[in-house]
């Protein structure tokens, strides 16, 4: 029998979340599930610019890039800390307004724990 986290989810992350469309949300959700389970998909790379056990689930749907941030280190969950259509204009980078509210809602997780 596998041991699965529970997922918990920042409020506006979930809220954020649940705008994408539906394929994109099941496809996230089976990744999410399978990291919960102590798993990886393709789809899953670490976060860069933030300490470390932070993951990023990175998707294309129909001509759009969705992301979801989760962290595994934070807890007993694997918490699911940001999610948003990605709108860069500068390739596949992460535009800084998103990184520093990345950044801001980890350290309140942390100060909360």
């Amino acid at each position: 029998m596998r041991y699965t986290r529970a997922i918990s989810w920042v409020k506006a992350a979930r809220r954020e979340f649940e705008k994408f469309p539906a394929e994109a949300q099941t496809t996230i959700l089976a990744a999410l599930t399978i990291a919960a389970e102590g798993g990886k998909v393709d789809i899953a790379k670490p976060f860069r610019g933030v300490d470390g056990g932070v993951w990023e689930i990175a998707l294309k749907h129909r001509g759009d890039a969705y992301r979801t941030i989760y962290a595994v280190q934070l807890g007993p969950d694997l918490i699911v800390i940001d999610a948003f259509q990605k709108k860069s204009k500068s390739g596949i980078k992460t535009p800084q307004v998103d990184v520093d509210r990345i950044r801001d809602r980890i350290k309140r997780l942390k100060e909360s724990l």
